[in-house]
């Protein structure tokens, strides 16, 4: 990736460039520079599932007061605005809207922690944007908001529950209409 089509993100290992257009960031782009195992990409049910939970998740933890009004470059968010937008990225997700950032291999190592940090990242960043934002500038923090009193034991486990399910509901649908 040339240095002009990209920008640069830090995370705690470091800087790394990721490109300019993508949603995903600098831990999602550490995870496909290092797990190129199969060249596959996760199954929409996964990424619809996924996002599923995170907008639950926003919308709970709003209602449970867990948001503040953060001030970022003189504007000021509420914990409403957070919480919506990240509900509404979620929901565009959903929607099969971003489906060609989630780029992370499905057999990559670990217990899903690269999926839920992929989905984390495009969903902050979305929902940035929406908020008036640019990639990479984290109005909505991937860890701190999207990603709020979340545990990756549970949010893979769920999605992956949610997605058989959602699968499961298109082959009864298909089995009656034989």
């Amino acid at each position: 990736m040339s240095l002009n089509n990209s920008r640069k993100e830090k995370d705690s290992l470091g800087e790394l460039n990721v490109p300019a257009a993508a949603y995903y960031g600098v831990q999602t782009q550490r995870a496909v520079d290092n797990f190129p195992i199969s060249g596959l990409r996760p199954w929409r049910a996964f990424v619809w599932s996924i996002a599923a939970v995170k907008r639950a998740a926003a919308i709970v933890n709003f209602e449970l007061g867990l948001f503040n009004d953060r001030d970022i470059d003189d504007k000021h968010f509420t914990a409403k605005q957070l919480s919506d937008s990240i509900a509404q990225a979620a929901s565009e997700i959903m929607d099969s809207k971003l489906n060609d950032q989630f780029v992370v291999d499905p057999f990559q190592a670990g217990a899903g922690t690269s999926h839920n940090m992929n989905a984390n990242e495009v969903i902050a960043n979305r929902a940035t944007e929406i908020l008036g934002g640019k990639l990479g500038k984290y109005y909505v923090h991937p860890n701190d908001h999207v990603n709020m009193a979340q545990s990756i034991n549970d949010v893979i486990p769920t999605s992956i529950r949610l997605g058989v399910l959602w699968r499961l509901d298109e082959l009864l649908i298909a089995l009656k209409n034989l």
